[in-house]
């Protein structure tokens, strides 16, 4: 089965809309939660803000949408390079943007999920928007400065009840291993100072869980097939507060009652930390080689639920709403990312309702389980 990259989601809703909040004239301040779910003993459930259209309206109604069917939304963030490498206490329009986000999310009742990432969304093997010249290495001085210090702004401003340092960064262990180790020792470097400003912030980072069974074609071939490389995780411990993974078990199984009965419990066999799926999902619709239908759907989010749902702290599928793919892809090309318009498509039927805002049945197999 041919290989894609597994999440171009985030970065583009982040691209066409971190700072669409800031035409609206809101509040200064924060609103206060009504409630959060972190208050209590259950699974946060979630979804990327993605809206369905690019328009500043779209984004009010997927925030909107989301507090109906959410507790959190994850707000994943590329690091603003220039402006942190000096001091976490810069001017910042991404700080700015994040605010407005904030307020979003709370005037719908919906806590935080934070990632930090420094790799490009739609290529693990790469750093995303580094400046010129910038060595990409996370040897180098000035990329360890910057994400560090965005980092710890983050936490002084937000106080994130969950903080991730990167995303599916074993993606970037199988392609880049010498690099790998200057990852881990910048995570524990940053895990420790999040801790002496910020005690209880869960601090992790994310593991891509098709890859990590060894389940994408051409990669790791000396490798048998379900063969969870664990030490790519492990090695991050004593560090890590969540075991948190992605899956996008379309790109392995035929369909959705393909996945194994036992696909995700090793996990709870493994640990004994609180677990949590970061993000992912199934199309509703086949496409090229790929599949997808409804029925996938459903029998995906069983899946997770059935194998380890009593463990998770929180639960990011990865888009509420199936979305515009024509009108993203005409944003695209005027932002240069032409190129990337096709990868996008294979996930605009993610979602669990359809555009127009009908649900399909796994919608209501995710209010199921939240309720």
């Amino acid at each position: 089965m041919k290989n894609i990259q597994r999440k171009p989601i985030w970065f583009f809703a982040i691209l066409l809309f971190a700072g669409i909040a800031c035409q609206q004239s809101v509040p200064a301040a924060i609103p206060t939660l009504q409630s959060s779910v972190f208050d209590s003993n259950h699974t946060a459930y979630g979804f990327f803000p993605t809206p369905v259209e690019v328009s500043l309206q779209a984004v009010f109604d997927i925030y909107k949408k989301m507090g109906q069917h959410a507790d959190v939304v994850l707000m994943q963030r590329e690091v603003p390079w220039k402006e942190f490498i000096n001091s976490a206490d810069s001017e910042s329009k991404a700080i700015e943007d994040i605010h407005n986000q904030y307020i979003l999310a709370h005037q719908n009742n919906l806590d935080v999920v934070f990632i930090v990432d420094p790799l490009n969304g739609l290529n693990r093997r790469e750093f995303y928007n580094l400046p010129f010249g910038w060595k990409a290495s996370f040897a180098n001085p000035d990329i360890r400065a910057a994400i560090t210090n965005f980092t710890l702004r983050v936490v002084r401003e937000f106080r994130p009840a969950y903080l991730g340092l990167g995303s599916e960064i074993n993606t970037y262990a199988d392609t880049s291993p010498d690099d790998f180790p200057n990852y881990i020792s910048l995570y524990e470097e940053i895990y420790s100072k999040v801790k002496a400003e910020s005690p209880d912030t869960k601090v992790f980072v994310t593991f891509q869980w098709e890859e990590m069974n060894n389940l994408i074609p051409g990669l790791n071939p000396d490798r048998k097939a379900f063969e969870i490389n664990w030490n790519q995780m492990e090695v991050f411990e004593p560090h890590l507060d969540v075991w948190a993974i992605s899956s996008y078990p379309f790109i392995a199984f035929p369909t959705g009652a393909d996945i194994p009965a036992k696909y995700y419990a090793p996990l709870l066999e493994r640990t004994t930390k609180p677990l949590a799926v970061a993000e992912g999902g199934f199309p509703s619709i086949a496409k090229g080689n790929f599949p997808g239908s409804q029925q996938d759907q459903v029998d995906y989010l069983n899946a997770i639920h059935d194998q380890i749902g009593q463990g998770m702290d929180f639960w990011i599928y990865l888009i509420l709403s199936d979305f515009n793919m024509e009108a993203y892809a005409k944003e695209m090309r005027k932002g240069g990312h032409s190129s990337d318009a096709d990868t996008l498509s294979w996930f605009s039927k993610v979602g669990l309702m359809e555009m127009d805002g009908t649900p399909k049945p796994g919608l209501t197999v995710w209010d199921s389980f939240r309720k």
